[in-house]
């Protein structure tokens, strides 16, 4: 049986003193090439979770393990090589460099890697064309639509090949066409092998996924699976 790529053991998360409490004994598995929403609303302790299992954030109590990995065991410089070669994020806000193409925006995915910048540009331009963009790589981020940076950005996220990708809101800046494009490109790549997370208040961008683990007040509510066709 493979290792889950997301497992959290009764994890908890404080805050100040005297404390409150964003997380309160969540336990979550996500299995290799799993697709899910984690949804709720503001404040619901999502975005911690977030943090956490993108190894951003420590857990005041349990376990949190990435791909095998105990995130309580590991220094700053072995979380941040975890990041750099298993998980991709993708924002709401593209986060991207406007005085810079597409493709040296999506090359920066791969500055901690080790690898040499030709190999980077040319990793960039392959990630690029995954999600659509083969044509726009000279491209500047103003010279984008909407869906186009944020699929910029995705091809950032993905440059490296992650086993688990971390979507926040991703769809929540754009359009109604825009954001079905964006929900096609993430589907397409966790058909291509990898876990996709999306964290999400979107009801109905939760409901059209495989998966829906609903959090509130620091915990899980529910989780549950169906199977479900794809929105065109």
């Amino acid at each position: 049986m493979s290792t889950p790529v997301i497992e959290l053991r009764g994890v908890e998360r404080t805050y100040g003193s005297p404390p409150t409490t964003a997380l309160a004994g969540v336990d979550l598995v996500i299995e290799e090439g799993e697709m899910l929403a984690i949804v709720g609303p503001s404040g619901s302790g999502k975005s911690t979770m977030l943090n956490i299992v993108g190894s951003l954030d420590r857990a005041t109590a349990g376990d949190a393990f990435i791909a095998g990995h105990d995130l309580a065991t590991l220094n700053d410089a072995e979380l941040s090589a975890l990041r750099a070669h298993t998980i991709g994020f993708i924002f709401q806000q593209f986060h991207l460099s406007d005085g810079v193409s597409a493709l040296e925006n999506v090359a920066t995915g791969l500055l901690y890697t080790g690898i040499p910048p030709r190999e980077r540009r040319e990793r960039a331009a392959a990630a690029l064309k995954r999600v659509g963009l083969g044509r726009r790589l000279g491209h500047n981020p103003r010279q984008l639509s909407g869906g186009e940076r944020q699929r910029v950005a995705i091809a950032r996220a993905v440059v490296g090949n992650p086993r688990l990708i971390l979507a926040d809101e991703p769809t929540g800046s754009l359009d109604t066409a825009s954001g079905a494009e964006v929900v096609s490109v993430l589907r397409e790549l966790n058909e291509q092998g990898a876990a996709v997370v999306v964290i999400t208040h979107d009801n109905e961008l939760a409901e059209q996924l495989p998966r829906r683990v609903r959090i509130r007040d620091g915990r899980i509510i529910s989780d549950d699976r169906k199977v479900t066709s794809w929105a065109s």
